[in-house]
């Protein structure tokens, strides 16, 4: 089952095709058998692919969600693996109530004990109020640990025992709480050589895989590129307000050529750019890198620059956005067009032809600077 994890990751709202929120809408109300059958049919919309591998994870995803167990999802960054945590939440009983997602490499190692199991008013500086913490406020729903590998060590006890015991103690009390949430946690680490090296404990990570979602890689499921290509041209057509972008057959192989080291992720902002900049879709190793002399811009160039870094939005107009951020790195780089084509997502040779349409006087004032590494 592959998803459509897009570069957003803090929400549903954020994700793109998240459709009408939650697939099971229609049975969120109620508990009944029908209510179950609806949720363990119906796809999670966001979810793309029909190799057998997404076939079979789905089928995985529908069961998982079904039986509220304790459920590990891994693979590669960008994968998609919060997409795959939501889809066990819409399928099931809890879909209804919170998704509560909490990055663990992303919070403050001085506050993630207090961010995860809460604390009482007065427990540290600063702690002026009392907290629930994560799991209280899941209660009843789903709390999604991505990133577990990264959970520090001496953490690890606290969360074994809220998997085991179903409770927690906030920091600064005595008092333990019941809490009654399905736990689903991610990684893109291997968790056994984690338990080898001494930064993961061997007894957590026989809590937390009670049932594995291991999700392929991109370039293992060449066969769903196509539809992930579809899914997102729609989609940011869509978004841009714009007549959704027609790939030919020669870009579709390309696409299905490339091996994506950010999977989903990296395929969805390279066809978004399609639609920002206005231009054909490049891969990193689309074309042949220009020579280093070429990279920089004149002086001359650089005195017709506008630097409207200032430029007060917003922009509805996409060409003048383009042009704008063309300007924008340039401006922050001191003219380098390699450097500037890294902080837009482009490649070189696209640079180049940004650089000519966002500054014609640059390129009218010295042609040869701008001009020779065009591609051919």
């Amino acid at each position: 089952m592959a998803t459509t994890d897009g570069a957003a990751t803090n929400s549903a709202a954020a994700t793109p095709f998240n459709g009408n929120g939650h697939v099971v809408a229609a049975s969120n109300a109620s508990g009944s058998p029908f209510a179950a059958r609806l949720r363990a049919t119906r796809r999670w919309e966001r979810l793309v692919g029909e190799s057998p591998a997404a076939v079979s994870l789905e089928a995985t995803v529908r069961r998982a969600a079904m039986v509220e167990s304790t459920v590990l999802i891994t693979g590669e960054t960008g994968c998609g693996k919060e997409e795959i945590a939501r889809a066990v939440h819409a399928h099931g009983p809890r879909a209804d109530k919170p998704f509560v997602a909490v990055n663990c490499g992303a919070m403050a190692a001085t506050l993630i004990e207090s961010q995860l199991f809460g604390h009482e008013k007065g427990s540290f500086t600063g702690a002026v109020g009392p907290s629930r913490g994560v799991f209280r406020a899941g209660e009843r729903g789903i709390v999604f640990l991505d990133e577990i590998g990264e959970m520090p060590l001496d953490l690890q006890p606290r969360l074994l025992r809220v998997l085991q015991q179903r409770e927690v103690t906030p920091v600064g009390s005595t008092d333990s709480f019941p809490v009654d949430v399905q736990v689903i946690a991610a990684t893109n680490r291997d968790l056994t050589a984690e338990i080898r090296e001494g930064r993961f404990r061997e007894d957590l990570l026989y809590r937390l895989n009670t049932i594995e979602l291991a999700v392929s890689p991109l370039r293992d499921r060449v066969a769903d590129i196509p539809l992930f290509v579809d899914h997102f041209r729609q989609y940011f057509a869509e978004k841009f307000a714009v007549a959704p972008w027609e790939p030919d057959a020669s870009t579709l192989a390309r696409f299905m050529r490339y091996r994506w080291p950010g999977n989903v992720r990296q395929l969805s902002q390279i066809i978004e750019r399609v639609y920002a900049l206005g231009l054909p879709p490049v891969l990193p190793d689309d074309d042949e890198v220009p020579p280093p002399e070429s990279q920089d811009l004149s002086a001359e160039a650089m005195s017709v620059l506008p630097l409207s870094i200032d430029t007060p939005l917003p922009i509805v107009n996409l060409d003048e956005l383009r042009k704008m951020a063309v300007r924008q790195a340039l401006a922050m780089t001191d003219g380098h067009k390699g450097k500037a084509a890294q902080l837009l997502g482009v490649h070189l040779n696209t640079m180049t032809r940004l650089v000519e349409e966002a500054m014609p006087e640059a390129s009218r004032r010295r042609p040869r600077a701008i001009r020779r590494t065009l591609p051919r």
